[in-house]
């Protein structure tokens, strides 16, 4: 009988979504000793490694800065995604999540950084690569398989030949599109978080130990509460984020010719290093709107137009005269769904007319 006891720098063994209590999941633990599985005992330490925080180094100021984004760079200077984690790009269909991601592969390629887009989405190899071109992406970077590569994967075995190739040629920025359809893939589904982490674990985070801005693409549930949270399915998507989740929302719908834009906002930003950068006041703060230019002869140039001193997040706006209906409920009202059926309003408007009220309270030094 087979031992499944985790021994440092050993495989830990796990169950494969679907199949029988104890089967080995295939290319699981990519590191050994570390991999995390459900059903399988937890991850151990490496061996010979220090379990606590360097205290004296932190008070010393020898710790390294917190991480700051370093991909896809607004016209302030002030850049989106972070490199050497895993960074989120969700929104509706056709919002322009894969223009966004693929502007920072253009301007990675410029840079003389590496690319790489697995296409789960089935865009095609041609209209990525033209697209590309068109957002300014290098001839002579997109021939050469030393600075970009294009994988098409049609199951989870050469999915994971992919990674395991990239693993070691080390991405600048790596392009998932989309999770909708990478989970799938292992018979994974997008409401359990047991599955969605092990598909992160054999997917994403070694593409972002690579090195790489990882740049996963995933879609809006369509409850309302789900979509005020963030990408659709699990909770487990938000939790794994290592980089920043951003909400991408069109402003004007992007058309072949005419261009288009759309606003960011960030849904989540676990260093704070694009938040600090940002408008304060907003759940979602603006974190900048991308535009696409335009030209003929099929020439795009793009833009993230960083917001401005106060600019306020228009989903979460509330006009003064829903503010002063809250204000003259009385008695006060104590949560949204409170006001929400008294003013007979939507949850939205609701909501964002309660944090504009509550704001006027706290500003006036009074309490709820």
């Amino acid at each position: 009988m087979t031992d499944t006891t985790a021994v440092p720098g050993s495989g830990t063994l796990g169950t494969e979504p679907g199949t029988v209590n104890g089967s080995v999941v295939p290319g699981t633990d990519w590191e050994p000793g570390t991999a995390v599985v459900p059903s399988s005992v937890p991850p151990m330490r490496e061996p010979g490694t220090d379990p606590y925080a360097d205290v004296s180094a932190i008070l010393d100021g020898t710790v390294p800065e917190p991480p700051e984004p370093r991909v896809l760079r607004r016209l302030d200077g002030r850049c989106l995604f972070y490199l050497e984690q895993v960074n989120f790009v969700f929104g509706d269909p056709e919002g322009g999540k894969t223009w966004v991601c693929l502007a920072a592969a253009a301007e990675a390629l410029q840079g003389r950084g590496r690319v790489v887009v697995i296409d789960l989405d089935h865009n095609g190899a041609a209209a990525t690569v033209a697209r590309l071109v068109s957002l300014g992406a290098p001839v002579e970077a997109l021939r050469d398989r030393g600075r970009f590569l294009y994988a098409e994967p049609e199951d989870r075995i050469e999915l994971m030949t992919v990674v395991e190739d990239v693993r070691s040629w080390r991405p600048t920025v790596a392009v998932v599109d989309s999770i909708g359809e990478l989970l799938p893939l292992f018979g994974s589904s997008s409401n359990s978080a047991d599955e969605f982490t092990v598909v992160h674990s054999r997917v994403l985070k070694p593409l972002a130990k690579a090195g790489a801005a990882v740049l996963a693409v995933d879609h809006l549930a369509k409850g309302f509460d789900s979509r005020s949270f963030g990408p659709s399915g699990t909770g487990a998507k938000r939790r794994a984020i290592g980089g920043v989740s951003l909400r991408v929302k069109a402003k004007e719908q992007f058309t072949p010719g005419k261009g288009g834009s759309a606003v960011l906002t960030i849904n989540k930003d676990r260093h704070g290093g694009l938040r600090q950068h940002c408008p304060t006041g907003d759940r979602e703060p603006l974190a900048g709107t991308f535009i696409l230019h335009a030209f003929a002869g099929g020439l795009l140039e793009w833009e993230v137009k960083p917001p401005a001193d106060g600019e306020r997040n228009a989903d979460e706006a509330a006009p003064a005269s829903d503010v002063a209906e809250i204000a003259s409920l009385d008695p006060a009202p104590r949560t949204v769904d409170d006001a929400r059926e008294r003013l007979r309003w939507n949850k939205q408007r609701a909501a964002n007319a309660m944090r504009e009220w509550r704001k006027t309270l706290n500003s006036n030094g009074n309490e709820e």
